[in-house]
């Protein structure tokens, strides 16, 4: 299955100049069945790629630009009535899909934030009376914009959790924006084509669940978790002050499936602790809660995941 991985990175390099590490965050939550949320100012190609990556895979895509004034209704649905009919009939909303981007999340006030939580966990969405399923596979890539303050609404630690990843998207390289400059002004960005279907994602998915992982890989994995919810037991003492919750346990489940899944775009068979630490950033931004003292003395989860990671034994 590598050479569909090439192709798929083929084809959205059309279209996307460099961001790897998002474009592979993006294929381990489609491998891993996982919901992502990518952070990074505009004019990154977080959108863009996004329905590149619906494009190359053939895949259902919609997307939904999310605004103070949404309602729950325009994402999951609502009932009609029907006047030849006399009755209400249902129209399914935008997140009926294959990849649903949820453009600018934090714009959205906590109601319509919530009406993603049925779907993001349990794959299935309630109009009326009724409860639907949601097709597999089904994801939800949210994108959220970290330097606007007014008009946007803090995603809920619960909402948070429920995305297996957060993918921090930075700027390009001097050489890969002059790039991107030529292919706008010369209008020389590729035509996608499909290199892939629903049934070869399957059959990858199914491939990297088979990428083995030792009992000292899958130990490694919970002793970093747990670090982050006693540090003082790792020799970390000052942490305590700065964690006012560690990562939960879908951290844990997160960070084992995600490890094989980078392991197998690798074209490994096996996880290692470099696997680990490349993918443990994106697992546990998202999920450590830091303390009002850590946010006043400048402290980043990031930096505290590095040193969770220089301090948990490598196995």
């Amino acid at each position: 299955m590598s050479e569909i991985i090439n192709a798929i990175k083929t084809e959205v390099g059309k279209v996307v100049v460099g961001q790897e590490k998002m474009i592979e965050g993006l294929l381990t939550g489609l491998i891993c069945r996982g919901h992502i949320l990518l952070e990074g100012v505009p004019g990154l190609a977080k959108t863009t790629t996004v329905n590149a990556l619906a494009k190359t895979l053939g895949l259902d895509f919609k997307r939904v630009q999310f605004t103070p004034d949404l309602l729950p209704s325009d994402i999951v649905g609502t009932e009609i009535y029907d006047p030849s009919r006399n009755a209400f009939k249902i129209k399914k909303g935008p997140i009926f899909t294959n990849l649903l981007l949820a453009d600018e999340i934090n714009r959205a006030p906590a109601k319509v934030q919530s009406a993603l939580l049925e779907a993001m966990q349990e794959r299935q969405a309630t109009i009326g009376d009724e409860s639907f399923k949601i097709d597999l596979p089904f994801l939800v890539m949210a994108t959220q914009n970290p330097v606007e303050q007014e008009g946007v609404y803090a995603l809920p630690e619960a909402q948070l959790d429920r995305f297996m990843m957060k993918v921090v998207v930075g700027y390009n390289t001097k050489d890969e924006e002059l790039e991107i400059a030529r292919r706008v002004a010369n209008e020389g960005f590729g035509t996608i084509v499909q290199a892939a279907s629903a049934d070869d994602l399957e059959q990858i998915r199914k491939e990297a669940m088979q990428v083995h992982l030792d009992k000292e890989i899958e130990a490694y994995i919970v002793e970093l978790v747990f670090a982050t919810r006693e540090p003082q037991k790792y020799g970390l003492d000052t942490l305590k002050n700065y964690i006012e919750f560690g990562a939960s346990p879908r951290a844990t489940i997160d960070l084992y499936k995600a490890s094989r899944a980078i392991a197998y775009l690798k074209g490994k068979d096996y996880v290692s602790p470099i696997e680990i630490a490349y993918i443990a950033k994106e697992i546990l931004r998202h999920r450590i809660i830091l303390s009002y003292e850590a946010e006043a003395e400048g402290i980043r989860q990031d930096q505290i995941i590095e040193q969770v990671l220089a301090a948990v034994p490598i196995p």
